[in-house]
């Protein structure tokens, strides 16, 4: 049996490269909690989890008085296993954002661990359904940006070979949303597909008021209309508009995704890696999607996800937002309009580990005595 004698601890700011704003908050700094963890044999695993500001030293906290320990003496084979133990370890703070972090950042080490030791890449590992799943950008709809800069940026991404854009909504009147979309839409054409993300800002009655507008201009989804706690108002817009819902960015366990799933409260299913608490909780949610004839489209983390989406089959977007470029050599690769899942044996990220060192806000050390 191989076992784990060491787990280190990083955190890692990450500025974002551009301004990126929406309807409630601002990207300020993408706080980055890693693990890697060493076992006798001197094999190595790595994960990686994230904030967008705030919680990154929680996160990391509890990672190093809870979490890490427990990891000491186990085979890193048995990540099911584990994933249950520290779930259980932790259940008076279970189900929520911290935790939910924390453990993904063990889990997708234990994955690399577990690919690296196979010589397979994650996507293979995890399902192998296709290599190459359609992308679409987020980088150029924030909300703070102008409305011909809008225009621009949507141009671009259409010119670089992207299949569609989201754009951010949540303008003080319904009027200055439409007309962002509309401009955008003329200049697109129709046969480029449009999204919306509302980041959980509107309430019911606004939302419902907004959907047939985003209907008449062929919006793909309408995502995170309301609060994520709101499964019922999620039910009732679901039900009443022909834009499809997605949620799933701010929900972190399966079975949360389990009753706006089973509920009819969404169609677009944008589970996140880190958010839900790590690779093996992520396929669970993927599956279960593919068995209601659902597509998933997962929140953030491109690097990672487009490994999971090409996994499998329920998968039908990758999210474009650069966010590791400082720290890693890798870069997502796109071939006409499609991301594609890296062969690399492992999570398919080239990290940096001298720049992720010198970046380091902190650095825990966990060994077996």
């Amino acid at each position: 049996m191989t076992a784990i004698t060491k787990v280190e601890l990083w955190q890692v700011d990450l500025p974002p490269p551009v301004p990126r704003s929406d309807a409630i908050q601002s990207f300020v700094t993408q706080e980055t909690p890693f693990v890697r963890i060493t076992c006798d044999d001197d094999s190595s695993g790595a994960g990686y989890s994230y904030t967008i500001g705030t919680g990154g030293s929680s996160v990391l906290a509890l990672l190093r008085d809870h979490l890490a320990p427990r990891l000491l003496g186990r085979d890193p084979a048995h990540i099911e296993a584990i994933w249950r133990d520290l779930l259980f370890a932790t259940h008076a703070t279970s189900v929520g954002a911290i935790t939910s972090l924390a453990l993904a950042a063990v889990d997708t080490a234990l994955w690399d661990w577990r690919c690296r030791r196979d010589g397979q890449p994650l996507w293979v590992a995890a399902g192998g359904a296709r290599q190459r799943v359609p992308v679409y950008t987020t980088e150029g709809g924030w909300l703070h940006l102008p409305v011909d800069t809008l225009v621009s940026e949507t141009l671009a991404a259409q010119a670089a070979g992207f299949k569609g854009a989201k754009l951010k909504v949540g303008k003080p009147h319904v009027s200055d949303d439409v007309a962002r979309l509309k401009a955008v839409r003329d200049a697109v054409g129709d046969g480029f597909e449009l999204m919306v993300d509302a980041n959980q800002c509107f309430t019911l009655s606004e939302a419902l008021r907004l959907a047939p507008r985003y209907a008449e201009l062929g919006i793909a989804w309408f995502e995170e209309p309301l609060p994520a706690d709101d499964l019922i108002g999620h039910q009732r817009l679901a039900a009443a508009s022909e834009v499809p819902i997605a949620v799933g960015e701010s929900l972190y366990s399966p079975s949360q995704f389990a009753a706006y799933i089973q509920g009819g409260a969404a169609s677009i299913i944008q589970v996140d890696v880190a958010r839900v608490g790590g690779i093996t909780p992520w396929l669970k949610v993927a599956h279960m999607a593919e068995c209601f004839n659902l597509a998933v489209a997962p929140h953030f983390l491109m690097e990672l996800q487009v490994s999971l989406c090409a996994a499998t089959p329920a998968a039908a977007w990758v999210e474009y937002i650069p966010q590791l470029d400082a720290i890693a050599d890798s870069r997502l690769a796109i071939e006409a309009g499609c991301a594609v899942a890296p062969d690399t044996p492992g999570l398919g990220i080239i990290w940096r580990w001298d720049e992720i060192e010198r970046r380091a806000s902190a650095h825990h050390v966990i060994e077996a005595a």
